[in-house]
């Protein structure tokens, strides 16, 4: 199995996207790159930690390659926008790529590159590639949280701007 690790703004919204891939064992929803020790939400969302939200993806490479893994990535979020996402502003809601060896780090940054000269973009993409530090899973509640809690998710993405983002990049 291969772990990417992935930040995007808001971790509720990046776990279902992933969830409908053959491939994907599990998903799971927490706090990477800072310096604070297994960090709690409300620490985090203090913008004190230097974590991100992030998710950690646990898949069969044979079957959902690390490039697929990215490309689904990029459709979830806004990679322009390095202040955070959408109405989630602060170093929490910042995008990254955690890479967790060269391959990862040369993958990542060569699709960034693809990506910017088919210009789906109005801006370059600012999705810093850094190297992997740590992970902390985010507590219970925030696990699958659109699975429990199917209504507040969706007003949450649709609100915040992101669905609206992701659909006109990318379409349905």
């Amino acid at each position: 199995m291969t772990i990417a690790t992935l930040a995007g703004g808001c971790f509720w919204c990046l776990v279902k996207p992933f969830h409908q891939y053959d491939g994907v064992e599990s998903v799971i929803s927490g706090y990477s790159g800072g310096h604070v020790e297994n960090p709690t939400y409300k620490e985090v969302c203090s913008n004190t930690t230097g974590h991100r939200e992030a998710v950690q993806i646990t898949f069969d490479e044979t079957v959902i390659s690390y490039r697929e893994v990215l490309e689904v990535f990029f459709k979830t979020f806004d990679p322009t926008d390095a202040g955070g996402q959408f109405f989630d502003r602060g170093e929490s809601y910042e995008p990254a790529i955690f890479y967790h060896d060269d391959t990862q780090k040369e993958t990542a940054e060569a699709l960034i590159a693809e990506l910017d000269a088919k210009q789906i973009f109005k801006g370059k993409i600012v999705t810093p590639v850094l190297p992997y530090k740590n992970f902390y899973p985010a507590e219970d509640y925030h696990q699958d949280f659109y699975q429990k809690d199917p209504e507040h998710y969706q007003n949450y993405q649709a609100r915040s701007g992101r669905k609206d983002f992701i659909e006109k990049h990318w379409g349905e």
